[in-house]
């Protein structure tokens, strides 16, 4: 996928977050799964998520569905190509992504 020439795409990274050996987030707020994820700076400068990664997979998002804001996070409610429904919390003082909820799309489909 490629953006056009005045938005950039931008992958964060860990920055002095502390992992234990799970690979979750230790502190003082509930262990959330750490993640990569890679953004797309719109013309106001706001990031939205457009894939992450997931242990070894990388999940392409098809559609954000709903967006808050909190005084130090923003979520994301996002779906990806399987359905599956996600919400990521961006901590925009640490520079950390975390997925806070997942839900397989398994469970909206009707047999």
């Amino acid at each position: 996928m490629s953006f056009a020439a005045d938005h950039q795409s931008q992958s964060r990274r860990l920055s002095g977050a502390r992992r234990d050996d799970s690979g979750r987030v230790s502190g003082e707020t509930p262990p959330f799964l750490v993640v990569d994820v890679e953004c797309y700076a719109g013309h106001r400068g706001e990031e939205t998520p457009r894939r992450f990664r997931l242990g070894d997979r990388n999940i392409e998002i098809v559609d954000v569905i709903d967006r808050w804001l909190a005084p130090d996070h923003r979520y994301f409610k996002v779906t990806d190509t399987s359905g599956d429904l996600y919400i990521l919390r961006n901590d925009v003082i640490a520079c950390l992504w975390e997925v806070t909820l997942f839900r397989s799309g398994d469970a909206f489909r009707t047999v």
